[in-house]
């Protein structure tokens, strides 16, 4: 069995002691390649079918330069309940210090509570690379060219 875990350190920092009961993110299984993010509302939240709305989370982070933080929807809650993460994937900068912020939406036909301490979508830490732009008056030819958006058929 290989181990594929490597030495990133995540630091996260509540943003004050009435968060304390709201649980910091945290993989839910040993394979998880995500971790789960809780609501830190006050008090109950009902988000009505069509409603977006700013859940926060309690905690900031700083991401480790070289990667970003990527903010997911949980499979459970879009498929049982029609909830998402409206920016899906969202991006956390590794230079971003503020409070970490969800944007949900309800595409379901009925409402949904939002309660502290609920899980509310997934976060994976991710690599990234930031790459030299170079404008050019030309691109290199390719058997695709320019098909997109189901030039290969359905």
């Amino acid at each position: 069995m290989c181990d594929t875990k490597t030495e990133v350190v995540l630091s996260i920092k509540r943003i004050d002691s009435t968060t304390q009961d709201v649980p910091l993110p945290r993989y839910m299984t040993p394979g998880a390649a995500a971790m789960d993010l809780a609501a830190a509302v006050p008090e109950a939240i009902e988000l009505a079918p069509g409603q977006t709305t700013l859940i926060p989370t309690g905690f900031q982070l700083a991401v480790p330069a070289g990667f970003e933080a990527q903010i997911r929807p949980r499979s459970g809650l879009a498929l049982k309940h029609n909830l998402t993460v409206l920016n899906t994937p969202g991006t956390i900068d590794s230079d971003y210090r503020g409070e970490v912020k969800i944007i949900l939406s309800n595409f379901g036909e009925e409402s949904f509570q939002i309660t502290r301490g609920m899980r509310i979508c997934q976060m994976v830490i991710a690599p990234v690379t930031q790459v030299m732009v170079q404008e050019v008056e030309q691109l290199p030819e390719t058997g695709r060219g320019e098909g997109g958006f189901g030039h290969t058929g359905v």
